[in-house]
Order: structure tokens, then C-alpha cells, then sequence
């Protein structure tokens, strides 16, 4: 008995050890990473090594701690080996990176071969964990497509390779899962995610709830608007629609539904929030990073190419959201007291926004005004954050009152930044793990030559027509986009399908990118799987297909906006004037057009409503889409037409095309 009582105290020391141990991992490696940025000590492909190395030692801690506190040994038992394979290789490669990377290109020792060999099932094994079945049939398949290729009949196929070749297109050679974009991961995406975990750790997110609780009281659907804004400005940052869904759900959708809006609807506005919010600048969900190095660019250009299109996503969905909301009829106010204590005063104010402000205004000053790298700007930003975060609310302590209470804030400020540390470090994990498998995969692409491959195939079954082409785009961004982070199913697309439409159909390359982008997020929405909307309506309680059709006619534009972009390639300009501006409104209102069509709730006989629905919706996708300018202001003369006939017939004058209509 007496063993038995002890054994919960023994367990639970165990895992304040290890969630010590995940914190201590966690500010050693932000260390890690920061001083190189400072430095640039070493080369960047062997940081990158060492950065592999160091994610992965607290990825093994807090996932052995979480798998240790539900009781689940067995996991545990799998995950350490696994994580302790990838640890040990990233040890060997960096004290021997000499030898290995400079020396011996293009064939390894037997041990190295081996070691290769464990790395490549470790990797597959926390790719299964962390992303589930289809996407370790995806990086399995391509493996096997790499070896047998010369066994695939027609187009596709290729002289294949041997394993020793794969071992060394992924792993020895350090040019797979330790390449470019596990580099662009270690230098460019990891300090913003360091940045993502300070402000949840200062509580810039509460700040941001408390913004959207005001504006909810000053707008008929408020509640269901603090949904989107909430979880938009989140998943811009952390990377993941799927995560984001989860995260922001979790208070989002049951405060929806207690202002009287059906679950499906609220599971549906969380899904569209959480995946509009990777395109929204400036972080775009970490892949505007990735194509500024692409396309050779300054990322600020990105991020202004960028605005255009995410201020159509963000007015439609709004409206959208609005229409969901009012015909839900719920109490759409927010009652401060719910969230909050006490409302903040003026003082506190002005400390808040300056304690946000000011890293927020170095980050911009250092990439758009002195033109820093992305990398040094971060730096800045984090150190700038770390500074204010720590320093302001002691100070404003010490202004409020005469009590003694410096040292104590100041201290609890220092808690706060580790574990803001902490955080973005957990943040960073499994994107990391998954950046590191696609750069090994877009390695055996670029060596087995399957771009290539699929621009003929692309344009045989296009048949040349464009619009074929961008379809067949979509369709394999949205397969391919299943249950992964935005980064990593932009990543895939921009290297199998964005050379097809700038060499063979004459796209821009910003224009290209931007397409595929906007493609790679609606997997997050689109059944069958839809992994943002499953989410959603397993917190909310819904049934899954009524959250996607409420997704769906909520988010309808975004699947339009693809489309819209290479008929339109003026909405993309890295420097945007007039013509952008003339354009983006044109196409806006096409959106609008369609939001109105879908989502209002229109009094009509049902005969009449589904005609006016899919008549707007038909000319919305027109207005989007059609390149000239005066077809697409005739449009906008009809939508204007029909929206201010509604009006006047829902107000009680009968007009001819209205008849029918419900009083």
C-alpha cells in the first residue's frame, strides 16, 4: 500500500522535472537561435543542423511530458527513441560538418548510411503523430516514387535511384531534410514565432479580445465579428488553420453559441476565421517568408502585394459573418464582465499600447523604412518586445500607486518571458518537424525532375486553356494542403505547379505564387476532410456537413480569388497605386456580389430565393474574374440593382421582379 501512495508522488516529480526540463530546452535553444542571428558565427546550413537539433530537444521533452500526464507510456517509449535518432544525427553533423558536408559529397561511410537510415523512419514516425495518415502517405509515396520512377510508365516516369542515392538525397548530403527550407525555418520563421509566443505571454491576445468586445457593442453582429478577429490575427501567426481552430475555438465558438447562434453556423465562422487567417499580412502565416525567397525579394514587397487581396477576403467574410450572424437572430452583445475584472484605465491604455507598439514599429522600421533583413528585423523585434514587455507594466505600476509593488511586477514580468520562450518554442515544434520533411521532399522533386513532369501533364490536360490550368492548380493545392501547416502545402504547390503557369502560360511570378497560396489554405474548409471545419464543429458540437456548407457560403470568395488573380494580375503588385486600388475595388464588389447572393437572409418563395441566390453568386464569380473593365462595371450596375430593390421591397414597396415576396 504504502508503495502504491508513493507512486502518483514519484510520477508527478517526474513531470515537474521534465516540464522543467521542456522550459530550461526552450530559453537555451531561443538562445541559440538569437545569438546566431546577432553573429552569424557559422554558415547557415550548419545552423540549420543545430537548429534541428535544438527544436527537437523540446519537442522530446514536452511531448514526453504530455504523453507521461494522459497516462500514455507506450507513446512515450516510441517518441523518445525517435526524437533522441534526429537529436543524435544533428549532433554528429555539426561536429562533423566538415567532413561531411564539404569532404564527402555524394557518398557517405556505412555508419552514416545507417544513421541516415533511422533519421528517415524517426522523421515518418513524427510525421504520422503529428500530421496523421495522409501526409505520411504523401512523403512516403514520394520516396517511393524517387526509387522506382523508372518503373512508372509515360511522363511521370524517371531513371529512379538507389537507396543509397535517396539516403543521400535526404539526409548525408545535407541538402534534404537539412536544405533550404529547414534553413529559411532556422533564420527567417523561428525568431517570429519567438515574437508569436511573447505576445501570448504578455497578453497582447487579451488585449485584442478586449478591443473586439468595444467594437461588438457598437455592431449588430459583434460577437460573431470578435470570432473572426480574434482568430484571424492569431492563425496569421501561429501557422496552422487546423491548430488556430482549435485554439481560438475553444473560447470562441460556446460564446457564439450562448448569444443564441446554432452550433453549425458558430463551427462554420471559426473554420473561415482560422483559415483566412494565414493569408492576412504581415506574417501570412510565416509563408510570406518563404516566397520573398523564392521570388529574390524584399519581404516588405510581399507583404504590399499581399494587402490588396487580403482587404477583399477580410470585407467579404465580414458582411458574410454579419448576414450569418442577424439571421441566426442571436443577442449578438458581449458583456465585458464575462472576460474581464475591471475595464482598463486611460493610464493603462496608453502602457498597453505602448508596450505593443513600439516592437511592433521597430519591426516595421527595420524591414520597410532601413531595409534590414528579415532575419535581423525579427531580432530587433524580439529583443524590443522582450524590453517593453518586461519594463512597462512595472513602471506603470510604479506611476498608479506608491506601494512597493516594482520589484514584484518586474519579477512576475520575467516569468512571463520565459514562458513566452516556452511557448514559442512549442509554437515552432511541429511546424518545424514538417518544414524539415518537405524540404526533403521538394529535394527528391528537384532531383527525380517532377516539375517538370507535371507542367507537360498540367498542360495536356489543360489542353492550354488557363482556367483549366488554375483549376487543376487548386485541386491538387487542396490535396495536398490536407492537415498541413500553410507553410509546408504552400511550399509543395509552389514547387510542383508555379514554374507551369510563369513559363507555359506567361503568369508573373508574384502572381503565380500568390494563386497557389491562396489555393494551399482550402484544404482547411473543403470536405471531405476539411481539418479547420472538423475541428471547429467537434467543439461546437455540430454536425461536420452542415459546418462546411455554412464554411462554404461564408468563405465562397476564396475559392474565386485564385482565379480572380491571374485574369486580374493587377490585384498583385508589389508596388500598388491606382490601378490596384481601382481593380481591387472592382473585384470586391464582385465578392460582396456574391456574399449578398449566398448568405442574406432574402423573405422570398423558395423558387425565387434559390433563382436570386445563384444569380448573384454567377455574377459575383463574373465580376471576380471577367478582365474587362466595363463588363465588370455593367456587373456591379446589376448587383446595385438588385440590392437597392430589396431594400425598397423589404420596406413595402412591390416591385415586379419581387413578387412573391413574404410581408
Amino acid at each position: 500500500m504504502a508503495t502504491q501512495a508513493n507512486q502518483p508522488s514519484g510520477s508527478s516529480n517526474w513531470l515537474r522535472g521534465l516540464d522543467v526540463g521542456v522550459t530550461l530546452a526552450a530559453v537555451l535553444f531561443w538562445l541559440i537561435v538569437l545569438s546566431w542571428a546577432y553573429t552569424q558565427s557559422i554558415s547557415t546550413v550548419r545552423y540549420g543542423v543545430l537548429f534541428v537539433g535544438g527544436i527537437m530537444t523540446v519537442y522530446a521533452l514536452d511531448e514526453t511530458r504530455e504523453s507521461l500526464e494522459a497516462g500514455s507510456w507506450i507513446d512515450a517509449a516510441v517518441l523518445l527513441p525517435a526524437a533522441g535518432v534526429l537529436i543524435t544525427a544533428s549532433a554528429y553533423f555539426f561536429a562533423n560538418f566538415e567532413t561531411v558536408y564539404l569532404l564527402r559529397q555524394g557518398f557517405a561511410t556505412q555508419h552514416e548510411y545507417m544513421l541516415g537510415r533511422l533519421v528517415i523512419v524517426s522523421l515518418l514516425y513524427l510525421t504520422w503523430r503529428e500530421f496523421g495518415n495522409l501526409f505520411l502517405g504523401l512523403v512516403i509515396g514520394v520516396m517511393v516514387y524517387a526509387i522506382y520512377g523508372d518503373a512508372v510508365p509515360g511522363v511521370l516516369g524517371h531513371g529512379g535511384m538507389t537507396e543509397l542515392t535517396l539516403l543521400q538525397a535526404l539526409v548525408t548530403d545535407l541538402y534534404g531534410f537539412y536544405g533550404s527550407l529547414t534553413q529559411l525555418t532556422a533564420s527567417w520563421i523561428a525568431p517570429f514565432l519567438l515574437y508569436a509566443g511573447l505576445l501570448f505571454a504578455y497578453g497582447a491576445f487579451d488585449l485584442i479580445l478586449r478591443l473586439a468586445i468595444v467594437a461588438a457593442g457598437r455592431i449588430r453582429s459583434g460577437v460573431a465579428q470578435t470570432a473572426v478577429l480574434s482568430s484571424a490575427v492569431i492563425g496569421s501567426i501561429n501557422g496552422s488553420y487546423t491548430a488556430n481552430a482549435a485554439m481560438t475555438g475553444s473560447f470562441t465558438i460556446p460564446t457564439m453559441k450562448e448569444s443564441g447562434m446554432s452550433g453549425h453556423r458558430a463551427a462554420g465562422i471559426e473554420a473561415v476565421a482560422s483559415t483566412a487567417g494565414q493569408v492576412l499580412p504581415p506574417v501570412m502565416g510565416a509563408s510570406a517568408f518563404v516566397m520573398a525567397s523564392y521570388l529574390g525579394v524584399a519581404y516588405l514587397e510581399i507583404v504590399l502585394a499581399g494587402l490588396m487581396p487580403a482587404a477583399i477576403l477580410v470585407a467579404s467574410i465580414a458582411i458574410a459573418v454579419h448576414y450569418t450572424a442577424i439571421s441566426d437572430a442571436s443577442n449578438q452583445d458581449m458583456e465585458f464582465s464575462e472576460f474581464f475584472d475591471d475595464p482598463m484605465t486611460s493610464n493603462e491604455k496608453i502602457a498597453e499600447a505602448l508596450r505593443f507598439g513600439i516592437p511592433f514599429g521597430v519591426l516595421i522600421y527595420y524591414l520597410g523604412i532601413a531595409q534590414y533583413t528579415v532575419m535581423t528585423s525579427a531580432m530587433y523585434t524580439v529583443f524590443a518586445m522582450v524590453f517593453t514587455g518586461v519594463v512597462m507594466p512595472p513602471v506603470q505600476r510604479l506611476v498608479d500607486s506608491s506601494d512597493t509593488s516594482f520589484a514584484a511586477e518586474f519579477l512576475t514580468q520575467i516569468k512571463n518571458t520565459i514562458h513566452g520562450f516556452r511557448r514559442g518554442a512549442i509554437i515552432l515544434a511541429p511546424i518545424a518537424i514538417i518544414l524539415v520533411v518537405v524540404s526533403g521532399v521538394v529535394n527528391l522533386f528537384s532531383t527525380t525532375g517532377i516539375p517538370a513532369k507535371i507542367a507537360l501533364l498540367m498542360i495536356n490536360l489543360s489542353g492550354g486553356v488557363l482556367l483549366f490550368a488554375v483549376l487543376l492548380g487548386m485541386a491538387v493545392a487542396i490535396v495536398m494542403g490536407v492537415g498541413m501547416p500553410t507553410v509546408a502545402a504552400y511550399v509543395i504547390v509552389a514547387i510542383l505547379i508555379v514554374p507551369t503557369f510563369v513559363s507555359d502560360f506567361g503568369v508573373a511570378e508574384v502572381t503565380a505564387h500568390y494563386t497557389m497560396f491562396y489555393a494551399a489554405i482550402l484544404a482547411g474548409i473543403t470536405p471531405p476532410v476539411a481539418t479547420a471545419a472538423v475541428v471547429a464543429a467537434g467543439i461546437a458540437e455540430a454536425n461536420f456537413w452542415r459546418t462546411c456548407g455554412a464554411a462554404l457560403k461564408i468563405a465562397a470568395p476564396l475559392f474565386i480569388l485564385p482565379i480572380a488573380f491571374v485574369y486580374n494580375p493587377g490585384l498583385i503588385a508589389m508596388s500598388p497605386g491606382l490601378n490596384t486600388l481601382v481593380l481591387g475595388l472592382l473585384v470586391m464588389m464582385g465578392a460582396i456580389s456574391m456574399i449578398y447572393g449566398l448568405n442574406y437572409p432574402f423573405k422570398l418563395s423558395l423558387g425565387r430565393l434559390v433563382l436570386v441566390r445563384v444569380g448573384l453568386t454567377v455574377l459575383g464569380v463574373l465580376i471576380m474574374t471577367y478582365p474587362m473593365f466595363l463588363a465588370k462595371a455593367a456587373g456591379i450596375a446589376v448587383f446595385v440593382a438588385v440590392f437597392v430593390g430589396e431594400k425598397v421591397v423589404s420596406r413595402g414597396l412591390e416591385l415586379p421582379f419581387a413578387r412573391g415576396v413574404k410581408q
